[in-house]
Parts: C-alpha cells; sequence; structure tokens
C-alpha cells in the first residue's frame, strides 16, 4: 500500500467500526496569507471534505493586515460551498472584534474565531468580554486557540463561561494549554467544549477519558491535519479511553450539529477515566520512540527523527507470538512507507510522512483496538538475537 491508501484503511476501519456516523469538522481554515507560508484554498477543502464525506466549520488562516476582507471571503466562500462548509469570522480583540464579528453575524457567519498567539492577546481583554456577550445574545459559539504557544487561558475561559451561560466556547487542540486541571471543571460548565484537532494520542485518550463526551467535538485543523488521519485518530484514542459507538458518532459530528442549530444537545454519558489508565509496557516503548521523533520532524532535524525512527523499529521486534505483534507489524507497515518517501529528509509539519509518523503512534497508544489488514501483514516483529 502507499500512504494514500494507508491512511484511507485506518480512516473507514475506524468509520466503519461505529456505524451510520455523519462526520461535522469543528476546525477548518481556508487562507493564501498566513506568515507560516501554508496556503488553502476553498477547492482544496471542498476536495479534501469531500473526500472523506464531512461537512466542516472553516475559518480564515492569519491575515496580519485585518480579517475584514477575509472575512468577506470566508462568507462567499460559504455561498459557494452549497451547504457543506459553515462560515466562522476570526476577529482581533485589539481592533474592533464585537463590531467586526458584529457584522459578520449579520450576513450569515455562525461562528466566532480567535487566536490568541496569532493576535498577541490574553482571554481577560475587554473585547474578549463584549464577544462572550454577543456570542450569547445571538446563540453562537466562539472556537479559540487553546494549542501550543500561548499561556494558560482556562482561568479567563472559565470566567466567561460562568458570567455567560448562554454562550458556548470551544477549546481548540484538546484545550491542552489547561487539560491538566480544566478537565475537573468540565461537569460544572457545560458550556465549555473542547475539539480534538491535536496529534499526541497522550492528550487525546486523557480528554477522551476525563471529559464528558457530549463537550468533546471532533475537529481536524485542515490545512494543518487532514481528516483521514484525524478521523483515526480521534476514534482510535475515544474508544481506547472506553467511549461507546454511539458517544463516538456524537463526538465526530452529531452533537456539532445541534450546538450549530442551536437544538438540544446530545447527553453522553459521563467519562470514564479517572486519571489513570493502564498501559502495555511493550507498546508504550515503541510509543515513546515515535513521539522522541515529532518534535525534530516539525523542527527539521532529520538525524533525531532517524534515530527515534530506529528505536522504534527495535522496539517492535516483540516477537512473532506476542499479543503485541499485530500492532508492531502495523507500526513497522507504517514506518517502511515512510521510508520509501524518502523518509527523515522530507518529515516536515503538514507532510505525509510526518503524517505516517503519527499514525504509527496512535497505532502504538491505542493498542487495544485492532488494526485493520495492511499490505501482506508480514513486517517482523521476530526476536533479534543475533
Amino acid at each position: 500500500m502507499n500512504a494514500g491508501e494507508l491512511f484511507r484503511t485506518f480512516f473507514e476501519s475506524s468509520v466503519g467500526a461505529l456505524g451510520d456516523v455523519d462526520l461535522f469538522d469543528a476546525h477548518t481554515h481556508t487562507g493564501s496569507n498566513d506568515p507560516d507560508g501554508r496556503t488553502f484554498s476553498l477547492d482544496e477543502l471542498v476536495e479534501t471534505m469531500t473526500s472523506a464525506g464531512s461537512r466542516a466549520v472553516f475559518f480564515t488562516m492569519h491575515e496580519p493586515s485585518g480579517y475584514p476582507e477575509a472575512n468577506d471571503r470566508v462568507l462567499a466562500e460559504a455561498e459557494q460551498a452549497n451547504g457543506l462548509l459553515v462560515p466562522f469570522c476570526r476577529v482581533n480583540p485589539h481592533d474592533d472584534a464585537v463590531g467586526e464579528a458584529r457584522r459578520c453575524l449579520d450576513n450569515g457567519a455562525r461562528g466566532i474565531k480567535l487566536h490568541p498567539r496569532a493576535e498577541q492577546f490574553t482571554l481577560d481583554h475587554p473585547a474578549v468580554g463584549d464577544l462572550f456577550a454577543l456570542a450569547e445574545e445571538r446563540g453562537v459559539p466562539i472556537l479559540t486557540h487553546a494549542g501550543r504557544g500561548i499561556p494558560a487561558l482556562g482561568k479567563h475561559v472559565l470566567q466567561h463561561a460562568t458570567r455567560h451561560p448562554g454562550a458556548n466556547v470551544i477549546l481548540a487542540h484538546a484545550g491542552i494549554c489547561d487539560l491538566a486541571w480544566i478537565w475537573r471543571r468540565a461537569p460544572d460548565h457545560p458550556n465549555v467544549f473542547y475539539d480534538t484537532a491535536w496529534w499526541n494520542p497522550a492528550d487525546l485518550v486523557t480528554l477522551f477519558s476525563l471529559v464528558p463526551p457530549r463537550q468533546i467535538l471532533y475537529g481536524s485543523d485542515a490545512p494543518y491535519g487532514r481528516p483521514f488521519l484525524s478521523v483515526t485518530l480521534a476514534v482510535r484514542c475515544g474508544l481506547q479511553a472506553g467511549l461507546s459507538s454511539e458517544q463516538m458518532r456524537g463526538v465526530l459530528g452529531g452533537q456539532l450539529e445541534r450546538l450549530l442549530a442551536g437544538e438540544p444537545l446530545l447527553e453522553l454519558g459521563s467519562p470514564n477515566g479517572n486519571g489513570t489508565v493502564e498501559i502495555d509496557l511493550l507498546l508504550e516503548r515503541v510509543a515513546s520512540c515515535l513521539v522522541f521523533t515529532v518534535g525534530p520532524a516539525f523542527g527539521g532535524i532529520p538525524p533525531l527523527v532517524t534515530e527515534g525512527l530506529a528505536l522504534a523499529r527495535l522496539a517492535c521486534e516483540v516477537g512473532d507470538d506476542a499479543p503485541q505483534a499485530d500492532t508492531c507489524r502495523a507500526v513497522l507497515e507504517l514506518l517502511d512507507q515512510f521510508d520509501e518517501m524518502g523518509g527523515a529528509e522530507t518529515a516536515r509539519r503538514g507532510t505525509l510522512q510526518l503524517g505516517l509518523i503519527i499514525l504509527a503512534l496512535c497505532v502504538a497508544r491505542t493498542g487495544n483496538i485492532p488494526v485493520p489488514p495492511l499490505g501482506d501483514g508480514k513486517a517482523d516483529v521476530s526476536e533479534r538475537v543475533d
């Protein structure tokens, strides 16, 4: 199998295990002016979502010159997408955020996007409280970056959520900047949601184990993540944490559908975890080696990627009859494809090569979940005794 076939096989296996799923992605972008150099056109987003059978919320990428023109573009793109895409407006609290949000909502936007890292603000900025009041007034959600590169923001989120109980806020990227503690407050703040647009299975299993499933929404972060991988991450991590098929269907789209429509939300039960899980030590060794490679791949340090993957391969030599053998064979199939695509020299953020490492990491960290048949299934996991 090539890389595309591997990603599709895991995606179809993940979705197929859940029955009838209506995918609805809470976190995607279009744009062409982001300082990070990434671009993503309407056609590319539509093609990406169509290939996965998914609808999506979308908003503009970073626009250093300001957001009115970009928001108008997003609103126009939503009309062209014929219902496939739901537009949010992106605003900067330093630049008449409330006025711009109100203008966009009057013209068809269905939510508000904030990015504290890109726009250099914290959520105690006076305009943020006014945006929560507007969101409550209009019955639309606010989605805010809550991932890497920012200080903790959970304290201020909970303050706003308490003052404006009719405003729903979505913490992007599994809320990792505050996940260590904010999960304890989730049941008391049912208007605070978390999207799954993140790469690390340890964080996602934690999220699914500790936060009520009704408050978790699937997101891909396209173009930085893609549905075939992000759905697989969400499903495998959710099932590993003990969620049922019904709960996962809610996470993957059912709850977002209701949230955007202002309908009563699904009640999907309580989380299954208490902060501790049993781990398979042999698979944890594989996963630890793969985690070691992700940072260097993001940073463009090929020797460290090569070193980490070599250790991961050695960690997969658990023996042909070991309980972990099928999982390790799948990891090796993915790493073999990584090598065929150019290996460590080609792995960067947003590439299929890095996606293969992340998928291998997910497989190793979700060893309780069966892997689909891959290739000839003959990857060598036998003990090396020479």
